[in-house]
């Protein structure tokens, strides 16, 4: 942790002067992608200096320019086994410091979420290259990740909800050095990692856990904020258009002009969040928002969810309105 305090760009991500900060970004980038054991105690450290960094930028091109160089250049580039940690400190850090954002400032971070959710979608849904550094991770390393996550689940008994969080950490850690494989849920084992996370912060059933453990620094536990609610809707609105960017699509259309994905596509999962938000939370216009994407138009043309047909007899009662 001394390395990142000792750094001189994590201050001057916050600087007033678009050449410093730009400078910074570039060190930044290098700093990750030379860095594979960072914690998350670390990189909510830089996210702090980032979400200020992205608070200072001013003019819709420039603004537009780096929520693109955080996000789609960044983040593909990142040693997997920091990725879904740096993933996490971008949630809890957008999660704690939501409601701190002004009107004038709001829409710049609204169009940095939807580049972070857009990015994670591509990185976890659409096949990457394997790496050498990747490969020769799993080989030596990828048992002894899986040792320690089964340490965890029989010796940590402080806590049941921080022991999940470590042990997803870990096991997503394991899961992204491991050679690859094509078969059973193993394939989007690093995905489940990604929306376990959306599913403890952002989509969320609760906007308040009175269960949480609070933070503890010394076992590297960070609680994950569960709204505001204003958070939970953009990720609603946007969350089929990302879906839609990643996926691959037959050349030729039906005869309704209808478009049909091509290849395997994990839509359980990719709405499970949205499922649970829908069933689960006790405030109704967030069970409405998650109605409403579960039934946007696109899902029924790709065939991924069965329009309900209406017998008679509730058609019938649909149109006799009553007395006045």
């Amino acid at each position: 942790m001394s390395d990142i305090t000792k750094t001189p760009f994590v201050r001057d991500l916050a600087s007033s002067d678009k050449k410093i900060r730009d400078k910074a970004t570039d060190s930044l980038a290098l700093f990750l992608r030379s860095k594979t054991d960072l914690t998350l105690i670390e990189l909510l450290k830089l996210w702090k200096g980032l979400f200020f960094c992205f608070y200072h930028s001013d003019r819709p091109l420039t603004q537009q320019t780096l929520a693109r160089t955080l996000s789609y250049s960044l983040v593909p580039t990142l040693p997997r086994t920091t990725l879904h940690r740096f993933l996490r400190a971008f949630w809890i850090t957008i999660g704690r410091d939501f409601h701190s954002l002004d009107r004038l400032r709001l829409d710049k971070y609204l169009f940095l979420i939807r580049c972070y959710v857009g990015v994670a979608l591509s990185i976890f849904i659409k096949p990457q290259p394997a790496t050498s550094t990747s490969t020769s991770t799993a080989a030596n390393g990828g048992k002894r990740k899986r040792d320690e996550s089964s340490k965890k689940r029989n010796n940590n008994k402080k806590n049941k909800k921080q022991t999940q969080q470590q042990e997803a950490e870990a096991e997503a850690e394991a899961e992204d050095t491991a050679p690859t494989t094509e078969t059973g849920s193993e394939k989007w084992a690093a995905l489940e990692s990604y929306i376990t996370i959306l599913e403890e912060g952002p989509l969320c059933p609760l906007n308040f856990d009175p269960d949480q453990p609070p933070l503890n620094e010394a076992e590297n536990y960070v609680p994950m904020p569960h709204g505001p609610d204003g958070l939970r809707y953009h990720v609603l609105d946007i969350w089929v258009d990302e879906v839609e960017k990643v996926l691959e699509f037959d050349e030729t259309e039906t005869e309704g002009g209808e478009r049909k994905p091509k290849g395997e596509v994990p839509i359980e999962l990719l709405l499970r969040p949205i499922e649970k938000l829908k069933a689960e939370s006790p405030y109704k216009p967030v069970r409405t928002r998650a109605a409403e994407t579960l039934e946007d138009e696109r899902l029924f043309e790709w065939g991924f969810r069965e329009r309900k047909v209406e017998s008679e007899d509730e058609e019938s009662e649909e149109e006799w309105g009553g007395f006045d």
